[in-house]
């Protein structure tokens, strides 16, 4: 019945939240994580994404409803693999647009730290935005959804700082451009200090495409599995020199509703 009453729960708070992108694998705001589930454990998150601007060019907002589950029973190296319907409600030009295709796949390969020596970092590969449709590149004017973003990230907590990870990543340049490779950080705490259910980051993603972003944020856990996020994504703020439309559109207030059980 607990179980029950947090699915209600967090079907209520998606819909006054209105509408949200990378359920993806376990992560950080933006970005993916070294945290992988352990066997059995299944995480179900509902992300919304909202532009702060009504621009022209800002974009469409959009989200993302995941399940990820992790299927090794391993405690040194755990595996997970996900399913996300991600979409921005357009369904622009028919079943040959990208739109009309949402489901996409994840998965990580993931070893914690301390796993065979003291001090041993944590250690993550994995992939997201797997997708299945190809109707060409966007440069050239087609569609697809084949983002297959192939990624791997190192992380260490270190005492009263918190944790920092860092790595980088390769996605499909069809889908990407031409600038398809890039850097991953993040720093990550919860704030003892303040609450054991507080929980603060921030992470970065290289790359002048529509996935590089600077985002912050910060969750709350209102029991041991349901916690709500809210942060902010900043896409490609340093980037587009000669000007133009930002390839992640103007920047976007994040809320990820994440369930575990």
């Amino acid at each position: 019945m607990k179980s029950v009453r947090s699915i209600i729960l967090a079907a209520a708070l998606t819909l006054t939240c209105a509408s949200a992108a990378l359920a993806t694998p376990s992560g950080q705001i933006w970005i993916p994580s070294t945290d992988a589930k352990g066997f059995k454990e299944v995480n179900i998150s509902i992300d919304n994404y909202i532009r702060m601007s009504h621009a022209s060019d800002a974009g469409t907002n959009y989200y993302d409803a995941g399940v990820t589950v992790g299927v090794l029973p391993f405690e040194k190296f755990k595996l997970e693999v996900g399913l996300d319907y991600y979409t921005d409600n357009l369904n622009i030009g028919g079943s040959s647009n990208a739109s009309a295709h949402p489901m996409l796949f994840n998965f990580k390969g993931a070893i914690p730290e301390d796993a065979f020596f003291k001090g041993m970092p944590a250690v993550a590969v994995g992939m997201f935005g797997i997708g299945a449709f190809d109707r060409g590149a966007f440069e050239t004017g087609g569609s697809n959804t084949m983002s297959n973003i192939t990624y791997g990230l190192v992380a260490k907590t270190l005492p009263v700082i918190g944790r920092i990870s860092a790595g980088g990543y390769h996605g499909a340049r069809k889908n990407l451009g031409y600038d398809n490779n890039g850097i991953l950080a993040s720093w990550d705490r919860t704030m003892t200090e303040i609450s054991d259910k507080l929980w603060l980051s921030v992470d970065y993603m290289s790359g002048n495409n529509a996935f590089g972003a600077l985002s912050v944020g910060g969750s709350w856990a209102f029991t041991p599995n349901v916690s709500l996020l809210v942060g902010a994504n900043f896409y490609n703020p340093f980037y587009n020199p000669q000007g133009g439309m930002l390839p992640g559109g103007k920047p976007t207030i994040n809320t990820q509703l994440d369930i575990n059980f």
